[in-house]
């Protein structure tokens, strides 16, 4: 397995001048993602949870919608110039009966750790249609409990603690109950993580959940929010506006700047309470 962070030598520079010091880096690898021995995505990632990537990953662009449709999951053989094998290609042998990607669920090129959607082969199969709609849950989240969230978040942020470079993402309970909590070098791929995670534990659809990310929210967390019937996406930094539209749209609750007692709800904000 690839490391999940490296050390460098760098040159610090301060006021009492430069000094050579060691840095934690936050590890960034590629992770082709193969179903059925075809090639469907790259993604840059930080190894580690590759396999809740991939389940998180398939249920999100409706592929599959359950852990009973993925049959097996195994990494393929290939080496560096070591001869060791580098765990960055992962293969997906689907169920019986459970048919192939559709041709415009293909990438095109690779998935950069910032951006999942850059790359779609097709436009029209960005606003996929999810089985799970959120939009007739009716759980509510206090808006203490939401407060609490962040710091929790922050809490659990292991590899962040010594690289300052991972994004992070967070399902709980709406009393505030951690379940599980992953990072990434991209934001896409820590929420397809913690959705891959519920996707391997039978817990999809995730109604009455919330899932909180450490930077902004986009249009395609928002997607993967209602392709994984989550009710509450909250986000510590601010949302985009086609994210809101989304969020409207799929009924799903958006919080947005959530910093100590101050938010802001952008959709159906009759959820939060208090």
């Amino acid at each position: 397995m690839g490391r999940v962070t490296v050390r460098r030598s760098v040159v610090r520079v301060g006021p009492d001048g430069r000094r050579s010091r060691p840095d934690t880096l936050a590890a960034e690898e590629p992770l082709e993602l193969r179903v059925g021995g075809r090639a469907l995505a790259v993604t840059m990632r930080t190894p580690g949870h590759d396999v809740e990537l991939a389940h998180g990953f398939l249920l999100t662009e409706g592929v599959i919608g359950g852990r009973a449709d993925i049959a097996v999951a195994r990494y393929c053989d290939g080496v560096d110039d070591e001869g060791r094998n580098t765990y960055n290609v992962l293969d997906v042998a689907l169920a019986e009966g459970v048919p192939a990607p559709e041709v415009g669920v293909e990438r095109n090129f690779y998935t950069t750790s910032s951006c999942g959607v850059c790359g779609k082969a097709a436009l029209d199969a960005v606003r996929l249609k999810t089985r799970y709609s959120p939009a007739g849950d009716s759980s509510r989240v206090s808006v203490g409990t939401l407060s609490g969230l962040p710091d929790e978040l922050q809490e659990k942020q292991k590899v962040f603690g010594s690289t300052g470079g991972l994004h992070a993402a967070g399902l709980f309970t709406s009393d505030g109950a951690a379940l599980v909590v992953r990072e990434d070098v991209g934001r896409h791929n820590a929420v397809d993580k913690v959705i891959g995670w519920a996707v391997q534990q039978e817990l999809v659809p995730l109604a009455g959940k919330v899932l909180l990310v450490s930077g902004r929210a986009s249009f395609e967390l928002v997607q993967k929010a209602a392709m994984a019937g989550i009710p509450v996406l909250a986000a510590v930094s601010a949302p985009s506006s086609l994210a809101v539209s989304l969020a409207e749209e799929q009924g799903i609750t958006l919080v947005g700047f959530l910093r100590g007692d101050t938010m802001n709800l952008y959709t159906r904000d009759e959820r939060i309470t208090g």
